[in-house]
């Protein structure tokens, strides 16, 4: 195995015990991203819209910190309070991953951090 490398991407994990991005052998898994403002270090409390487009602008951030971006994403998980919001997200994902999209699982779940709405995690390749 090849040395672990971690990145904090826009949202660093805050004294957190993890880390928001790590590399090794080829791969990079990020953390879950939720709608924290990167600068304010505020949650974005508008409406699913909102939050999904905040959520992703992170993780995209999260993959720039690799060195990759949402070509090299290979998985996604999405984790939502309220499946109905399932069309608007997808909708605004698919902005972001509209080529040759990831695979990909989206699930409700009863609470997240900060009473937010929307949560993602991925892992993806580091481009050569």
């Amino acid at each position: 195995m090849s040395a672990k490398k971690t990145y904090d991407g826009p949202i660093a994990a805050a004294g957190a015990p993890y880390s928001p991005v790590v590399e090794a052998n080829g791969l990079v898994f990020i953390s879950g991203q939720i709608p924290l403002d990167p600068k304010s270090r505020t949650v974005v409390m508008g409406d699913i819209h909102e939050q999904t487009k905040q959520t992703l602008d992170n993780l995209l951030g999260a993959l720039k910190a690799a060195g990759c971006g949402p070509e090299d994403v290979l998985k996604t998980t999405i984790f939502l309070t309220d499946i109905g919001h399932y069309g608007i997200v997808n909708t605004i994902y698919g902005e972001v991953f509209h080529t040759n999209p990831p695979a990909r699982s989206a699930v409700q779940v009863a609470a997240l951090p900060f009473n937010v709405l929307i949560e993602i995690e991925a892992v993806a390749v580091k481009p050569d």
